[in-house]
């Protein structure tokens, strides 16, 4: 059972920036397409980041040019570093596995943007 563990959320003030990890209990980065996926209140998840084997990466629309994701697999680790956040980042930040697995859904870790 592989389990995901998302760390660095908070409170910051719009414009800032907060640094996302996820932390494997096994080597899964290195062997699929891996994701930061968000959901606000009130809204659908959504994927906003990817990062494939090769360390491709693809973004959504609205935060290309202020996320970037990168992977360090010695390290089972996927990080998401947020850069000029906006008070529509607000959101409930997990990683996963794209497309997702039900059950590496982890608890997830809060990132709040105030205006």
């Amino acid at each position: 059972q592989v389990q995901l563990v998302e760390s660095g959320g908070g409170l910051v003030q719009t414009g800032g920036s907060l640094r996302l990890s996820c932390t494997a209990s096994r080597n899964i980065f290195s062997l699929n397409t891996m994701g930061w996926y968000r959901q606000a209140p009130g809204k659908e998840r959504e994927l906003v980041a990817r990062i494939g084997i090769g360390g491709s990466t693809i973004y959504e629309d609205s935060v290309k040019g202020r996320f970037t994701i990168s992977r360090d697999n010695a390290k089972n680790t996927v990080y998401l570093q947020m850069n000029s956040l906006k008070p529509e980042d607000t959101a409930v930040y997990h990683c996963n596995k794209v497309p997702p697995l039900r059950s590496y859904w982890g608890q997830g870790t809060q990132v709040t943007v105030s205006s």
